[in-house]
């Protein structure tokens, strides 16, 4: 009786979540003990209600608009939530802020995030996975443009020495469409000093 009355509680906090939603079985602790809900939440799997993603993982499906197919969210909506919950912040850096950026059209399977939490890889099978790194450096963290904070690290990620004149006037044109004067005046005294010296030019 006791297992019916917690999945009963534990659908109706799916019921009140969005398509795409991620869950943890901590979201469902007001519902029963641990082995209720472990339960509860095989069930509601079975019964199509929400999907396992990995170990501890759970979503609400996307359903596609236009064919009714349904879809799992993306790494970064798995990964933001993930720092949600272990009230950490990521930043995503390599070829992932080069894409976010509209710099790069490369597919990601394994995102790469720096954080001020802690230091992690998380496997989800068929080849992708989250990789969090722990950085000390709390001016990545202080920027106050997500575009400016994602500009440094895809400038980092390309490097000095190879960037080009075409990327350098792409990321300017971005700067200049997406990052108010006085963010760009704050957060370009935390860049390293030689994008610092390209930005400004």
């Amino acid at each position: 009786m006791a297992e019916n009355s917690t999945y009963k509680a534990m659908t109706t906090i799916v019921g009140e979540k969005k398509n795409g939603d991620i869950l943890f079985p901590n979201d469902f602790t007001v519902c029963g003990t641990p082995d209720a809900i472990r339960s509860g939440l095989s069930r509601m799997c079975r019964n199509g209600l929400i999907y396992r993603y990995a170990k501890g993982i759970y979503y609400i499906p996307i359903i596609d608009k236009w064919d009714g197919s349904q879809r799992e969210p993306s790494l970064d909506t798995v990964a933001h939530r993930i720092a949600e919950r272990d009230n950490a912040r990521i930043i995503p850096t390599g070829i992932y802020a080069l894409n976010r950026l509209g710099l790069s059209t490369q597919v990601q399977t394994n995102i790469v995030y720096i954080t001020d939490g802690s230091q992690r890889l998380m496997k989800f099978g068929k080849g992708k996975c989250i990789t969090f790194k722990h950085s000390n450096d709390l001016n990545n963290f202080a920027y106050q443009s997500k575009v400016m904070q994602l500009v440094v690290m895809a400038l980092r990620e390309i490097g000095e020495k190879d960037l080009t004149e075409a990327q350098l006037s792409e990321i300017k044109n971005i700067i200049e469409n997406s990052v108010s004067k006085t963010d760009f005046n704050h957060d370009i005294a935390l860049a390293p000093i030689w994008i610092k010296k390209l930005l400004q030019k």
